[in-house]
């Protein structure tokens, strides 16, 4: 099981949301490279990295995440995967060029399949995952603020027959709410599409994390965000937990 610290970005600093809500924001950080190399320094061998206003079509705030993403990549060596507003197979060019290690597309892997073909061509799959974010089971995108009749597990059939073999699966109801993840739904994404899922919402102790390493069958990691910067979940100790080598 792999713990991957979460860094969303919006107006260049270190925030979270509740539920995808942009009213409902907590700022952490208006540093969110010093963040990145916390992180980095209690262990963490990911970076998951979030542009809040990208997702959310705000292209002047947008622009300001991209400088704190830059910032975050001079500040660490360990790899970034990165989301939020890659739209085009520009976009995606743009910030692998960066130095991103994995690109994620969210609505764009709801919207064109045609675009998620061509990153995978070009770029390869190691380098492409989806985000699949989903309310009672049901797609949502453009931040989470369009709802669709689209089923998760339906979606995450179709990119597994794309070429996509990784995908960010989050339960929007869970997100920030420090309740524990969506186990049934995290195991039934894995189980029926094949994909390798890494979790994310909800997480909120370290037991959570063993919830999801005991599912197997493809959940291969876990995101952490708000309980990291509140102190519910020690870093050092998650990473601990998640090689097996504790209980927490």
């Amino acid at each position: 099981m792999i713990v991957i610290p979460a860094i969303d970005l919006r107006g260049g600093r270190c925030v979270r949301l509740r539920q995808g809500d942009p009213q409902a924001e907590t700022t952490f950080s208006d540093d969110p490279a010093a963040i990145a190399r916390r992180w980095a320094g209690c262990g963490a061998t990911w970076l998951h990295v979030v542009n809040l206003d990208g997702a959310l079509e705000d292209e002047r705030a947008s622009a300001v995440d991209l400088q704190a993403l830059q910032a975050i990549l001079r500040a660490v060596t360990i790899p970034v995967q990165f989301g939020g507003g890659l739209r085009t197979l520009d976009d995606v060019a743009r910030v692998l060029d960066l130095g991103v290690r994995r690109a994620i597309l969210g609505t764009a892997a709801v919207r064109d399949h045609g675009l998620v073909a061509q990153a995978l061509a070009r770029f390869g799959r190691a380098r492409i995952l989806a985000a699949i974010d989903a309310r009672d089971g049901r797609v949502a995108i453009r931040g989470w603020q369009e709802a669709t009749p689209l089923q998760a597990t339906a979606l995450g059939r179709e990119l597994k027959d794309l070429g996509i073999e990784r995908a960010v699966y989050t339960d929007i109801a869970r997100d920030g709410m420090l309740g524990g993840p969506n186990l049934e739904a995290t195991r039934a994404l894995a189980a029926e599409t094949g994909l390798h899922v890494i979790a994310s919402g909800g997480i909120a102790h370290v037991r959570d994390l063993q919830a999801l390493a005991a599912l197997g069958g493809g959940v291969e990691g876990a995101i952490v965000g708000r309980a990291l910067y509140t102190g519910a979940i020690d870093l050092r100790t998650a990473l601990h937990v998640a090689q097996g080598r504790g209980e927490g």
